[in-house]
């Protein structure tokens, strides 16, 4: 089966397998400033072909990413992948036509059928002479995610899902951050000739949450206060992944400055919560009623402290 998304980054940009570095740069020069979003506003195709360009760009430009892509074609990102577990043969003496198979677990097996028959295109190989490392070569590993809500991050739990026909439960602990990677050891796919399965590495996303945020390691909610809360201090309620604490906010309180509520925030791996930091945001009322507007211009008027006392005008 052939495969059909293939991407030809030399014909992408425009030039030969032979380009040097500084041909690439000057076609990818040239292309970008073509296809630009920005001189191109609302034109998907555009859109669309820079990415192409920019991809192409990224691969060709870097020695090691050009030389695995000439080597491999378009598996050469898997290929580099197999590599590291022991993968080390030249499928350049073999004369391989990356074209004739619909994904990279195709072309191993084929290569593999190659191996056990001894034969390759014609040629006849032993195993040794190929460079053929069987002791590092398992299984396939698999890259797959979850998402979970803030709430089972937060606590921790178990989720279940399909991968290929097996049913998978995985043990998710309390406290994960958003982006961690968990590696789950001998459920990714079976190679048949090692008879072995590589491992599944499991992406866990955290769903967001409408108050609270991480901003880096630290867990982090905004904290909205009036004017008069700001000026004279106040006892704000404010709700914590593990409940609602009550929160004083000291007189003469800046916007932006943030108040940290120990033991509030994150769980550690060790079992322990993390600080959560509040942060606060001065809010004026949108609309008053004639008292309050009253109230604010008599305070305007009797009003001595001046922010913009210190600019030089």
């Amino acid at each position: 089966m052939a495969r059909t998304d293939f991407k030809d980054y030399y014909q992408i940009l425009g030039v030969s397998k032979n380009a040097t570095d500084a041909e690439i740069r000057q076609a990818f020069r040239r292309l970008a400033r073509k296809y630009h979003p920005d001189l191109n506003p609302g034109d998907k195709e555009a859109e669309a072909r820079f990415k192409e360009i920019n991809e192409a760009h990224e691969v060709l430009s870097d020695p090691e990413k050009r030389r695995k892509y000439d080597q491999f074609g378009q598996y050469w990102q898997q290929a580099s992948a197999a590599g590291a577990g022991g993968f080390n043969v030249n499928v350049g003496d073999f004369g391989a036509d990356f074209s004739q198979f619909a994904n990279f677990e195709d072309f191993i097996n084929e290569l593999l059928g190659r191996f056990a028959t001894g034969t390759t295109t014609g040629r006849t190989r032993s195993w040794s002479s190929v460079g053929f490392d069987t002791a590092g070569f398992g299984g396939t590993d698999v890259e797959a995610e979850v998402q979970i809500s803030f709430q089972e991050a937060f606590q921790g739990c178990q989720k279940s899902f399909a991968i290929g026909n097996e049913q998978v439960t995985v043990r998710i602990p309390a406290g994960i951050k958003p982006g961690t990677k968990l590696r789950l050891r001998g459920k990714g796919q079976y190679n048949p000739y090692t008879q072995q399965r590589g491992d599944v590495y499991l992406t866990v996303q955290v769903a967001p949450h409408p108050l609270f945020r991480f901003e880096d390691d630290q867990l982090v909610i905004d904290l909205p206060i009036t004017p008069d809360e700001a000026a004279l201090g106040a006892q704000v309620t404010v709700p914590t992944p593990s409940g609602n604490v009550v929160v004083n906010v000291p007189a003469g309180t800046r916007s932006g400055q943030s108040l940290r509520l120990r033991g509030k925030g994150w769980p550690s791996s060790g079992g322990s919560a993390g600080d959560l930091l509040a942060k606060v945001q001065i809010v004026p009322p949108k609309s008053l009623s004639a008292q309050e507007k009253e109230l604010y211009e008599k305070l305007r008027s009797l009003r001595t402290f001046n922010p913009r006392s210190h600019w030089p005008v």
